[in-house]
């Protein structure tokens, strides 16, 4: 951290001191008061500014340095406020070895020292919010043994003690469930015991009670082959842990403890080569198992690895192990009161471990270390929980003390200096290390059962604590630190799209809502509720009349809407299942939806005369290997569509026929509906599997089974539709997005990748979008950074090699805290503009040359003309660009796109008057009157040309050009312009004719009026029904007057 960053985070929002006397906010505590009240704590980013040029030297070899005298002296005149005494305090704190002189450095280094203890001191008391506890829906039967996050497929794996592994998504939806061996008879006669990730090889490890370990692939299509099977262990090993080096992958270590008290390690130096040594005479086949015995690593045999080992415990079950590089050591524990904790040095010299160990009254559940504070956190039986320094056996350095049954779970939360304890009362508290305090209790309802064998996992990344009770496994997630950012949603943001016909901006949310936003303010207009129920909406899509807004849900529907909110049809993409849809496109007036499955569902236009419409077969079969995430259209007849295996499938949109397969490593020719290969299928027999879903492609979880493919998966496609000369220069006329952060151009008329560039590097998957002149190219990734690039001049000629350099990059920021999931470009009024939709639950709109972020839903509305630049391009072709957008006229719906008459559809207009949305009148609204004769009184605009009107020309005259008119001959002129007197000559008013009288109405009816002829038969007898009524009622009355007695 840079000294001007480390001043800056200090002193933020801070004033010059005598301007800003109110500095110390209230309702704070005294020591804050105190704290804040310090001169080093009230100095701003301008004050050190002057500090720093009192200490600049006439020469650069120089160096400055002030006594005491004389800093108090100078600061005093050069900063203008504070008194000599504070300078002076300031003086002796920076001079802590007392030499009697200060310089710039020492300042510094006491500043960011400074800095550092109020950050570590905000961390360790901040104490985490936690949400509702939640049961995820596990498949498993019996007690589940070890829950492990991969980090290079981002997904979670849990395995229980009958061997079924399940497979997770980042946002915790349970994809697939696997037997860890297809042997099922095996399995009836073994339990597992305990599984390890080996990042760096893309393997697991896998334990049984069969004494034996096994070594699975997770690169493989099939199902979980195990490559390696180590066999001949003396014990059941029943606790296992793996480390790598990540500077140098090579280098590994698995260790793992027994039921006999055996603390035995592997030490991998070729991991990335090979984790063993085949026979000379195997054959090299990946599928092939390699059987090993214990005792051939014992005696050296394999070259590329070495064993070393420890008896401390005396044959008790060794319940943890692990491997801490910083202490390069074994940690080990047991439930034993003598070697309760054993620490195995490892020295490089010699074969054996050196060891030491603790002793701990009635043993410990489970240990933990820090690697920072250099601390081990044990959870002991007695109900303590103690903290060792590893390198005083004696006693602990600390205990902390509130439980009031043994412990069984310990866990550092490291970035906060805290830890986690639980107990066997299923209560869990969270400590503060500094000051040995539990700052935090947390007793969840969890299981009554008083017999369970509890997990205990922290996964600090993405604040997520499992804790498994038998075969239950059940989750606290924590909840994001509430920040003063702007909310566009209450909700996560999933897609955003923008409406050149209404020139405003659309959003959904994970809550079933969609919002609409002016462009030109950042006001909301109109929100609607419950669109899908409570189900997410994954993706939005507008027609190409802009006039029907099409939403994709995870409950299996796409619903057809007005912009008014009204629901015309529903679509039954899942077949009355819930599935994922990633991505919805309207290709002449035919809609296709893709996501949850390798097929795409396709709904027809001469089916859109009934509410309720079930898809057809796509003509095409499959041609997919794994789900298809995305897919684009270019006009008038290329579709393509993209996969999680990287595979881009070129289409016949009126035949429906694939003709062509694009990957990064290799292109090949579909040559009918059945060229693919039944066996290599993904899941293909795996009928109750759970395929992932839209969002955790998003996330960046990418499949597991092989590594390129998580690097190739495709997110993202996109038609550079405005390059017009690609057929005779070569260039690159699609773009693909997705992996590791690549970005990949492609020729799809020469079937070529000609060029790929990592645009987001270590951060999983990216999403992006281009402007309509392919100018420009936006992508986001999972930490809510936006780039910009320039592609205009990029890949416009085809070349032998493939081009790895990166476009221009113009712009690079972060305006989304979390995942960015959505991204548009759009040009109201010829500005430029990129918005962009998060988890985080904020739309933002900027434009490429550097204006400030603005988030829908902000307080102060924007002006358009004023925060965003035109961009800086040909004023003409401007000109032209917004006047011929202005002109375009909206076509008429067909009669399969019209409105339905609510009438025919009782069961529809009942369900939408059921739904609660809120759609705000637009004449409440202020939209101000610039915006009412801009949308309500717009004039037909028209360009000048020599004084004379002439349309635009579009369409297909735009070719055409216009030039001044050639001068027409002369003409003979009519006689009437020539004798106008003849033909125009007024009559003298006393010859005017007179007016005729009208005939009278008798005479000019040649019928006799008929009123039965001009009103209705039902108003004319209810007419005489009444008048009856009428007479009978005062006849009735008469006759009563009558009657009364005189």
């Amino acid at each position: 951290m840079s000294c001007q960053n480390a001043i800056l985070e200090l002193n933020k929002g801070s004033q010059l001191g005598p301007e800003n006397p109110e500095r110390i906010s209230q309702g704070v505590t005294a020591e804050e008061d105190v704290r804040t009240a310090l001169l080093e704590n009230q100095l701003s980013l301008g004050d050190f500014v002057q500090i720093q040029r009192a200490f600049e030297p006439l020469e650069p070899s120089q160096t400055i340095c002030m006594s005491r005298e004389e800093f108090v002296q100078r600061m005093t005149e050069i900063v203008g406020w504070g008194t000599k005494e504070e300078y002076g305090e300031l003086f002796d704190k920076v001079d802590a070895v007392q030499d009697g002189f200060i310089n710039w450095d020492k300042l510094t280094s006491f500043m960011l020292l400074t800095l550092y203890e109020k950050d570590e001191q905000a961390k360790a008391t901040v104490v985490p919010q936690w949400k509702d506890l939640e049961f995820l829906p596990v498949k498993h039967k019996d007690t589940i043994q070890k829950v492990i996050f991969l980090k290079s497929s981002s997904r979670y794996l849990t395995i229980s003690k009958e061997g079924l592994v399940g497979i997770w998504g980042e946002n915790l939806k349970l994809q697939e469930t696997l037997p860890i061996t297809s042997d099922a008879s095996k399995l009836n006669h073994l339990w597992v015991t305990s599984m390890v990730s080996l990042e760096n090889v893309n393997k697991i490890a896998v334990a049984f009670t069969s004494k034996e370990i096994c070594f699975y692939d997770l690169l493989s299509k099939e199902e979980f082959p195990c490559q390696y099977k180590l066999q001949g262990l003396k014990g059941t090993p029943i606790c296992m842990d793996y480390w790598y080096d990540p500077l140098d992958a090579n280098e590994a270590i698995l260790s793992f403890g027994d039921i006999t008290g055996k603390v035995q390690i592997i030490a991998f130096t070729t991991a990335l080569i090979s984790l063993f040594e085949r026979p000379a005479g195997a054959r090299e086949d990946e599928e092939a198992t390699l059987t090993m015995n214990w005792a051939e690593l014992l005696s050296g045999h394999h070259k590329c690895c070495y064993t070393l080992e420890h008896k401390l415990h005396h044959g008790d079950w060794v319940r943890q192990v692990t491997y801490n590089a910083s202490l390069d050591a074994i940690i080990s524990s047991t439930t034993s009161n003598t070697n309760t904790v054993v620490l195995a040095w490892r020295e490089k010299s010699k074969e054996h471990l050196k060891t030491t160990s603790f002793n701990i009254a009635q043993g410990i559940h489970a240990f933990d270390y820090h690697s920072r504070l250099n601390l081990i956190a044990t959870a002991g039986i007695n109900n303590k929980v103690c903290l060792w320094n590893p390198y005083v056996v004696s006693k602990p350095v600390g205990v902390l003390w509130g439980h009031s049954a043994s412990v069984i779970a310990v866990q550092f939360f490291a970035a906060r200096k805290q830890l986690f304890s639980f107990s066997k009362d299923k209560v869990l508290r969270l400590w503060d290390i500094q000051h040995q305090l539990s700052i935090q209790r947390i007793a969840c309802s969890f299981p009554k059962s008083q017999d369970f064998r509890c997990l205990f996992h922290f996964d600090e990344a993405h604040g997520r604590l499992f804790i498994s009770f038998n075969n239950q496994l059940a989750l606290l997630a924590m909840k994001t630190e509430a920040s003063k950012r702007v909310k566009s949603h209450k909700k996560a943001v999933t897609c955003v799209l923008y409406s050149s016909v209404l020139k405003q901006v659309i959003s959904s949310d994970v809550g079933s809502t969609v919002s609409f936003w002016m462009i030109d303010t950042g006001q909301k207009i109109k929100q609607f509720t419950g669109c899908h129920g409570n189900a997410e909406i994954s993706t939005m899509a507008l027609d190409a009349n802009e006039t029907r807004l099409l939403t994709g849900s995870t409950d299996g529907t796409v619903k057809v809407w007005d912009l008014n909110g009204y629901c015309h049809h529903i679509l039954n993409v899942g077949q009355e299942g819930a599935v994922d849809i990633s991505h919805i496109l309207v290709v002449k007036k035919t809609i296709l939806v893709t996501g949850w499955d390798r097929a795409i569902t396709v709904f027809r236009p001469q089916n859109f005369n009934q509410c309720f419409i079930q898809p057809e077969e796509w003509k095409g079969g499959i041609q997919h290997h794994d789900d298809i995430l995305c897919a684009a259209f270019l006009p008038p007849q290329t579709l393509v569509t993209g996969s999680y295996d990287g595979e881009i499938v070129l289409w016949n949109s009126s035949t429906e026929n694939a003709h062509y397969v694009l990957h990064p490593d290799y292109q090949r020719l579909l040559k009918s509906k059945s060229d693919i290969e039944p066996q290599n299928l993904l899941g293909a027999e795996r009928s109750h599997s759970t395929h992932p879903t839209a969002d955790q492609a998003t996330l960046g979880a990418c499949s597991i089974e092989t590594d390129a493919e998580c690097n190739n998966a495709v997110m993202r496609l996109c038609f550079l539709e405005a390059r017009k000369n690609i057929t005779v220069t070569g260039g690159a006329n699609l773009v693909s997005c997705g992996g590791s952060g690549f970005v990949r151009f492609w020729d799809t008329l020469k079937k070529r990748l000609l060029a790929e560039f990592l645009a987001h590097s270590g951060v999983g998957s990216i999403i992006m979008s281009t402007d309509k002149s392919n100018r420009y190219l936006a992508t986001g990734d999972l930490e809510g950074w936006l780039k910009i690039w320039n592609i205009e001049e990029y890949c416009l000629n085809s070349s032998e090699n493939k081009l790895t350099q990166a476009p221009t990059l113009i712009r690079s920021f972060r305006p989304h805290e979390d995942w960015i999931g959505s991204l548009e470009m759009c040009e109201p009024g010829g500005r430029l503009l990129v918005l962009s939709a998060s988890a985080d639950c904020s739309i933002c709109v900027t434009d490429v040359c550097g204006a400030p972020v603005q988030i829908f839903g902000q307080a102060k509305h924007w002006q358009l003309e004023n925060c965003f630049s035109l961009p800086k391009r040909d004023t003409n072709l401007m000109e032209n660009e917004i006047q011929e957008k202005s002109i375009k006229e909206i076509p008429l719906l067909s009669k399969e796109e019209s409105c339905l008459d609510p009438s025919k559809h009782p069961l529809l207009d009942k369900k939408n008057k059921d739904s609660a949305y809120n759609v705000r009148p637009f004449e409440v609204i202020n939209l101000g009157m610039k915006y009412k004769e801009r949308h309500f009184y717009k004039k037909k605009p028209h360009n000048l040309y020599n004084g004379e009107v002439i349309q635009k020309s579009f369409s297909g005259f735009r070719s055409l050009s216009i030039g001044t008119l050639k001068e027409l001959p002369e003409v003979n002129k009519p006689a009437f312009l020539l004798d106008p007197e003849k033909y125009f000559r007024e009559e003298p008013e006393d010859k005017c004719s007179q007016t005729p009288e009208l005939p009278s109405l008798s005479e000019t009816l040649k019928t006799a009026f008929d009123e039965k002829n001009l009103f209705p038969k039902e108003i004319l007898d209810r007419e005489r029904r009444a008048k009856q009524l009428c007479q009978e009622t005062s006849s009735e009355v008469k006759i009563k007057r009558n009657k009364k007695p005189l």
